[in-house]
This record gives C-alpha cells, structure tokens and sequence, in this order.
C-alpha cells in the first residue's frame, strides 16, 4: 500500500481518496481534496497559503532541514521479499519516526520559548511606556509626605543638638566662675 501526498498541501492520501489530475505533458498531479484541487487551478503558490505544509517549512514554522526526511524517498524498484529485510526495514521505520517526532517537539518547543521571551519583553516595555495607567502618581502621597516630614523632623533634631563651642570663651568664662568662687570664699 503506498500512501501518496498531495501536490498542493503535502498531507497524506490514502488509497481510494483525493483526486489525480494527469496534465498534458504526462506529469501526474495528486490533490487530498478538492479545496487544494481548486487553488491548483486557480495557480496558487502553496508557498504562499498559509495553512499549507510548504508556507509551514518555508517560514520556519516547521522543521524544514532534518537528515531523517531522506527516508521518505520514494523508491519505484522492486525488492524481492525476504523476512529479514522485512523485520529490520519495519524496525528501521519506527525507530526513524520516534526520532523525528522527538526532533519535530524539540524545534516546535524551541520556538514556543523564543515567542515566550519576546513576550515577556514586550510587556516589560508595555508596562515601562504605560506605567502611569497602572499607578497614578498621586497614589502614596500620603506616605510620601509622611517620610518627608519625618525626614525634616530629624534633621531638625540633629541641628539642635549640635552646638559649636568655641574652648578660649570656655576657659574665661571658667576662669570668671572660679574667681567669683574664691572670692565669695574670701568673704565668707
């Protein structure tokens, strides 16, 4: 059983399905649906439609380069039936799929986190830009003048406190103090 893929949107058709059209110069064109069959006709680009699986490679949405595709040629020469080739070649098939599908969730995982951080950017700038929608500049006034006035406060204090003496009008004034002493001692 060979399983074909469309022409216009590579997925896959299954015997019995699709529709095959055969142009004029003998090249044989093979459609899922009519939907890919019709933008065929009208020359479309699958390059360029979006929801096709050729747009998907071409704009890096999809693992586009991988050395497992080159299992999926299309071999037209007949084998001679031997079990041990068979075994091996069905061996061969699953471990190739669970290789791609590995290969296939790493990239897909690859690019959600890319999208992820330039998300995350882009609110931060958002916020950045908009910062007074979120906050308004009079929230925490209050609090704002409190620090302030407290912050005076201190300063205030710590000028008080803090007095300048000069030591030569410390000394006379001790001297006087000391003679007016004796000299009420003297009296006395």
């Amino acid at each position: 059983m060979r399983i074909e893929t469309c022409y216009f949107c590579s997925s896959k058709i299954y015997p019995g399905h699709g529709i095959q059209f055969v142009r004029n110069d003998c090249k044989i064109f093979k459609f899922c649906r009519s939907k890919c069959h019709r933008a065929f006709k009208k020359k479309k680009n699958p390059r360029k439609v979006r929801w096709t699986k050729a747009f998907r490679k071409a704009a890096g949405k999809e693992l586009s380069i991988d050395p497992s595709f080159e299992f999926e040629k299309r071999r037209n020469m007949p084998v001679k039936y031997n079990r041990e080739i068979w075994t091996k070649t069905l061996d061969a098939i699953k471990r190739i799929n669970t290789i791609k599908e590995r290969r296939q969730g790493q990239f897909i995982m690859e690019r959600l986190r890319k999208g992820r951080e330039h998300e995350i950017e882009s609110d931060v700038k958002d916020v950045q830009r908009n910062i007074a929608l979120i906050r308004s500049p009079a929230a925490g006034l209050k609090e704002r003048r409190a620090k302030e006035e407290a912050a005076k406060m201190d300063a205030e204090s710590d000028e008080e406190e803090i007095t300048y003496v000069d030591a030569r009008e410390l000394e006379k004034k001790l001297e006087e103090s000391t003679m007016d002493e004796d000299y009420e001692m003297l009296k006395a």
